[in-house]
């Protein structure tokens, strides 16, 4: 495979030009992407003792380019390619969290082989955005995803007690859990409880705010029998993790801290019970040395080390079942 990558680490080519064929395809056989995804090696499927790593790309298509001090570190789509090639190429990341259109990029460069694959699915709360708990559902759909042979979608629900939107987002959550599972597919639900603050969201990362999103997102459908979450390493994981029986990955959001600092805290959160593996994204894609093949190395060890820690306990038959 050919990666290209400007000053990314591992970098063959930065030609220009390097991805004019995928505009190519989209204008001449748009029916190409179906297609690479019909005829793609799928992955075997999650399975406990086994934590996966998945790779976050999503965040572009909420206007969310930012990455650190840098407002525009996402915009340009060819170098974000190039750092998804360079993660996924390493044989320890298990897949891929993506809106359509980085989606559909990735299969027509055939990246998608043997991975897992979720969608992005409510990307209307833009960033900044007058209504932003509004987060209406403008990616994926149930549908598409059963379409395009993924393993679930993944939905971002902020919880605003004080925005009257956020009773008609639940209610969108809620349905989309509903119609994952007559799919049989994974609902990821991204739980917050958010608040506006001069005119900004921010979400409250304290361990009693992690626990009530949680205890929320859980109850949000007919069925929870499809169901992870998607939570934030906080402190005292322990016991946001007793609040909740679901298969749960961590995310890496938008990292302010040395990287040596976020990647303890992982290796500590991914040694708890139900923890099911990280997806992470601008973290990894945009580390601050620019190494993303060494950032995803690393990553990758603290998942192999909690595999064995996991494996070495043992698990009853029926569950591995």
């Amino acid at each position: 495979m050919t990666v290209a990558a400007g000053n990314v680490t591992g970098a063959v080519n930065d030609d220009p030009r390097r991805y004019e064929h995928l505009s190519t395809i989209r204008l001449e056989d748009p029916e190409a992407i179906a297609r690479a995804a019909k005829t793609r090696r799928r992955h075997p499927g999650p399975k406990y003792g086994k934590q996966n790593f998945i790779v976050a790309a999503d965040h572009p298509a909420r206007g969310a380019l930012s990455v650190g001090a840098d407002p525009i570190a996402m915009a340009d789509r060819r170098e974000l390619l190039d750092r998804l090639q360079i993660a996924l190429a390493n044989p320890d990341v298990d897949g891929i969290l993506a809106s359509p259109d980085v989606m559909d990029d990735l299969l027509l460069l055939g990246a998608l082989d043997g991975k897992l694959m979720f969608g992005s699915m409510n990307r209307g709360g833009l960033a900044g955005l007058v209504n932003e708990f509004d987060d209406r559902f403008t990616g994926h759909t149930a549908a598409a995803l059963e379409a395009l042979g993924a393993d679930g979608g993944k939905m971002l629900t902020r919880i605003c007690l004080n925005d009257p939107d956020t009773v008609s987002l639940l209610e969108a959550t809620a349905q989309a859990i509903d119609s994952l599972a007559e799919r049989k597919l994974i609902a990821m639900v991204e739980p917050f409880l958010s608040l506006r603050e001069n005119g900004r969201v921010r979400n409250d990362l304290s361990t009693e705010a992690v626990i009530k999103s949680v205890a929320i997102a859980g109850g949000l459908g007919s069925t929870s029998a499809y169901t992870w979450m998607k939570l934030p390493v906080v402190a005292d994981m322990e016991q946001v993790m007793a609040a909740t029986t679901m298969p749960t990955v961590l995310l890496g959001g938008d990292p302010d801290g040395s990287q040596d600092e976020i990647f303890a805290s992982w290796e500590a959160a991914l040694s708890l019970p139900n923890v099911q593996g990280l997806t992470v994204g601008r973290t990894l894609l945009y580390p601050q040395d620019g190494d993303v093949a060494g950032a995803v190395a690393t990553a990758a060890s603290l998942l192999r080390n909690s595999r064995l820690s996991h494996a070495s306990v043992g698990t009853p038959a029926e569950v591995m079942e």
